[in-house]
């Protein structure tokens, strides 16, 4: 995991006990026995290769690319479709490790991963060969199940996480933004063996609140009580995160410091650090609590069972490269300024894809609301486009006059441009496609921004969801 400069302590970011609620976003399958035995087994591999590698798995050293190739060949006897996706750092070349379940519908695609690097001084088998073996092992053991995902099945083991996070940040900025958009979920495991180990689930991305939840509900059904954590950024879900996707993930500490409360729930020792081997020399084969690991990858298979048979329905992806962060709000208001309370959840008004949406006005009194985000339109671009899809419902019943608007505007520093300008006039029962050219402001760093006005009665809504800023 790397370490943060803002927090010292990971415990100080830990929030109260999650609300044990049953998540229902996953469609209930049998959950394996993954087995604590092969991913052991995967960790004294590892050990070895750091032993006879100048004792650790750091990126640009002999002990990391023997890390890549050993789970590359282990995927590929299994009957994975993988490769090695080779990137540049200071340290030298990384790897990134990418194996797919050759079956499941490609448009809807169910990710797992971990970071294979250790730091220099030590194997690093707590941190992050745990979480390694443990997507390796779930891997493995979903190819000899003989199911049959509804989705496509891809795992991810990350290169110089320890330098910044950097190998998932190089895998998701390759991809086409049509194929980053087919990323259902990602689930991130970093740190699930830690000696004086805690439970705890991510909480650090409104957009995986749902597979948050069933991590939650899997292990109360084990009797397991668990906590919320910000991991902050720490670990590679960032960067799907970063992108609107859907997050989740589990940890069972670092170099926090365990409470008397948690020690009475979890066991283990008030007082002393979830690992007191963190980032040093002794993170070894012995640095390893083989309770908390075996727990920790039931939880991965049985997420990677479920989701991998989820139905997400038939989305659209979008075309071209969207040149917008979170465009569809699923992250909640990251990368986007204005009204708070705008991008919301809400059950009262429906997203058109997902579960959030930006919903502006709705109030039925004077008031004006506003949301935007900034973006640089190419200066090669001969097209560029902004869409986006709106539903409009009103108790305004007049069919001739305008009271409530919501307008499509264009910032360039300090003129202020009305592309569009929709009304109560334009209400309707489902979501309607808008399409507008911006191709004029090439070269330049703008503002798209959507402003709502309404006057002091009878409320409309303006829901707007799935914006795209293109260029060609």
């Amino acid at each position: 995991m790397l370490k943060s400069p803002v927090i010292g302590v990971l415990g100080t970011a830990l929030v109260a006990a999650a609300v044990l609620v049953p998540g229902s976003s996953a469609q209930a399958v049998v959950s394996p026995d993954i087995s604590v035995t092969n991913a052991k087994a995967h960790l004294d591999q590892l050990q070895s290769i750091a032993t006879n590698n100048g004792g650790n798995r750091y990126t640009g050293r002999p002990g990391y690319l023997a890390s890549a190739n050993w789970v590359k060949s282990k995927l590929d006897a299994a009957g994975y479709t993988t490769f090695l996706q080779s990137f540049s750092t200071s340290a030298g070349t990384s790897y990134n490790v990418i194996a797919e379940w050759p079956y499941g519908d490609a448009n809807h695609v169910v990710m797992a991963g971990s970071h294979l690097d250790s730091v220099s001084s030590g194997p690093g088998i707590n941190d992050n060969g745990t979480g390694s073996a443990g997507v390796l092992e779930t891997a493995l053991a979903y190819a000899a199940s003989g199911q049959v995902p509804k989705n496509r099945l891809r795992f991810g083991f990350w290169g110089a996480e320890e330098l910044g996070l950097l190998g998932s940040k190089y895998y998701v900025n390759s991809l086409p933004s049509a194929d980053r958009a087919k990323i259902e979920l990602y689930l991130n495991f970093d740190m699930i063996g830690s000696p004086n180990p805690g439970y705890f689930v991510y909480n650090d991305n409104p957009a995986g609140n749902g597979a948050r939840d069933d991590f939650v509900s899997y292990f109360t059904s084990k009797n397991i009580q668990t906590e919320y954590v910000d991991v902050q950024g720490r670990s590679d879900h960032a960067a799907f995160r970063s992108l609107g996707i859907a997050t989740a993930g589990t940890f069972s500490g670092a170099e926090g410091t365990k409470t008397s409360a948690q020690a009475a729930k979890w066991g283990g020792t008030a007082g002393r650090a979830y690992d007191p081997c963190y980032h040093r020399s002794c993170d070894n084969i012995n640095n390893l609590n083989l309770t908390s690991l075996d727990r920790q990858i039931d939880a991965i298979g049985h997420m990677v069972w479920n989701y991998a048979q989820k139905d997400y329905g038939t989305t659209e992806p979008p075309t071209g490269d969207n040149l917008l962060q979170n465009p569809g709000f699923e992250s909640g208001a990251v990368n986007w300024t204005g009204t708070t309370g705008v991008i919301t959840s809400s059950t009262s008004k429906p997203a058109r894809t997902g579960t959030y949406k930006a919903w502006l006005q709705g109030n039925g009194r004077t008031s004006t609301e506003n949301i935007g985000q900034s973006v640089a339109i190419p200066a090669s671009a001969t097209a560029a486009s902004l869409s986006l899809w709106i539903r409009i419902d009103t108790a305004e019943t007049t069919s001739s006059t305008v009271y409530d608007t919501v307008k499509v505007q264009v910032v360039d520093g300090t003129t202020t441009t009305t592309l569009a300008t929709y009304s109560n006039l334009n209400k309707s029962t489902s979501y309607v496609q808008k399409t507008l050219n911006v191709l004029a402001y090439k070269g330049k760093t703008i503002t798209v921004k959507f402003v709502g006005a309404e006057d002091s009665s009878l409320q409309t809504s303006f829901v707007i969801d799935d914006v795209a800023v293109t260029a060609g």
